[in-house]
């Protein structure tokens, strides 16, 4: 039985699909202004891995994540480009798409795009006003009534009228309450926007994610996740919009992913302390970037830095070299790590966890293949893969491992020809040319093996 943390109730709940058999969960994607950060990245990855072990667990996971393709953010960088938005926004998820693959994040089962779901928008809406729970203003915005859901600050235990007495109301804002929230903003002169019933105008960015995940995945679902700066007021927003608007409970499991710091501050980019995954991508490989990030659990904050990440390169480094020359076996029965593994995924999705089986299953494969006993560590082989595989690793051939450039001063085909010009060097007897070669390799990060074979090589 899988159990997974509720930031609802504050606890670890047994997790029970409305439909057995069956997971609906959705989770708020990017606002694509500009490229993703790491912090973006370490949701995007714990959520496609407990996606992984839901399906690998039997589930039929309907996995949504949504874009949010319009927004102040938005409409003001593509105003400093000069550009259309939609330009702007195409470019952005283009650039997402690639990142996320690298990274080996699968795609969602459905990725829908605020633009797209503007005439459910102003359905819910609609609802919200008729009902009494949403107002129009007199400066053309629509705002939803906290004061009219008596829950409000459940999920973040806030308490209603602190947020009251704290807030600050811009003199121009025509809300009823300083806590109330947009649903529908007005246009200004030469702004995009679409038809309403109280103006042209375009969607506040909560009211987003309830349509879409209404249409998508029904009025009740059961997990909602996203970062931890969304638990609020985003997702406090949705869940009384959304309750309000249907009637009833909107999500049973909340799931919220830890934070990444960086010298002990959230790596956001309002601070401007952030990475792009393409900056980080530079200088360490994807796969060593996604096993920085899960083997933290995905609760927990995790501490960006050039010798964590590098650490997470040398383990890396560590499984590929237990499966170095070794053809995994065919049809390896599960053993007592696959039921470690599973104790540990099922405890909250525990990757760290997980990962200490790994680490157990290379030790194995190791002792195997000093003690001579090849087929048993082509079975650990198996193992060491079939598990890896849940949690998005280890899938690729160890020599390509070893060889991915990224970025170095040295291409691939750079080393094969200094490899080649060193053994032409040894043959002719200039063993100091050839120990030059190998010194200037080591310097940028590549280790030469020499075997009878011949001279292989991977990046340290």
């Amino acid at each position: 039985m899988i159990r997974i943390y509720n930031t609802l109730s504050q606890k670890k709940e047994e997790f029970q699909p409305i439909e057995p058999g069956k997971v609906r969960m959705y989770v708020c994607g990017m606002t694509v202004y500009d490229y993703c950060h790491l912090g973006h990245a370490r949701v995007l990855v714990a959520f496609d891995v407990i996606t992984r072990y839901l399906r690998h667990s039997g589930y039929d996971v309907h996995y949504v994540r949504n874009i949010t393709d319009i927004d102040d953010k938005i409409l003001r960088r593509a105003d400093e480009n000069g550009e259309v938005y939609s330009d702007l926004t195409r470019r952005m998820i283009k650039a997402m798409h690639e990142d996320e693959a690298k990274l080996g994040v699968l795609s969602p089962t459905e990725e829908p795009c605020a633009t797209d779901y503007i005439n459910d928008i102003v359905a819910m809406i609609h609802k919200l006003v008729t009902s009494g729970h949403a107002y129009a203003a007199d400066n053309g915005d629509v705002y939803f009534s906290v004061e009219s859901y008596p829950d409000y600050g459940k999920l973040s235990k806030k308490k209603l009228e602190d947020l009251v007495a704290g807030a600050r109301v811009d003199v121009q804002e025509a809300k009823r309450s300083p806590a109330d929230f947009v649903l529908w903003k007005a246009a200004k002169p030469g702004e995009v926007s679409w038809p309403s019933p109280w103006g042209d105008g375009r969607p506040g960015w909560h009211i987003e994610c309830s349509a879409m995940s209404n249409r998508c995945l029904g009025e009740t679902f059961d997990i909602h996740g996203g970062g931890p700066d969304l638990l609020f007021p985003h997702h406090e927003n949705e869940i009384a919009q959304s309750e309000c608007a249907n009637g009833h409970t909107f999500v049973n499991t909340w799931m919220h992913a830890g934070a990444i710091r960086v010298n002990k501050e959230k790596m956001s980019k309002s601070l401007g302390n952030f990475f792009t995954i393409r900056e980080i991508f530079e200088k360490y490989a994807p796969e060593v970037v996604r096993y920085f990030l899960v083997s933290s659990h995905y609760r927990s904050q995790v501490d960006y830095s050039e010798e964590n990440l590098a650490e997470a390169g040398h383990t890396l480094a560590r499984f590929y070299h237990a499966l170095r020359g070794l053809v995994p076996a065919k049809d390896v029965a599960e053993t007592e790590h696959d039921r470690h593994f599973a104790e540990a995924m099922d405890d909250d999705f525990n990757t760290a966890g997980a990962i200490a089986v790994l680490h157990a299953v290379v030790n194995e494969i190791n002792q195997y293949r000093r003690d001579g006993h090849d087929d048993r560590a082509a079975e650990g082989a198996a193992v060491l893969v079939r598990l890896g595989r849940i949690l998005g690793l280890l899938q690729q051939d160890p020599e390509a491992f070893f060889q991915a450039d990224i970025g170095g001063e040295f291409s691939a085909d750079d080393i094969e020809a200094m490899i080649q010009a060193r053994a032409d060097a040894r043959k002719q007897k200039d063993f100091a040319e050839a120990d030059r070669i190998r010194d200037q390799l080591a310097d940028n990060g590549i280790i030469l093996d020499d075997s009878r074979e011949g001279t292989s090589w991977r990046r340290g």
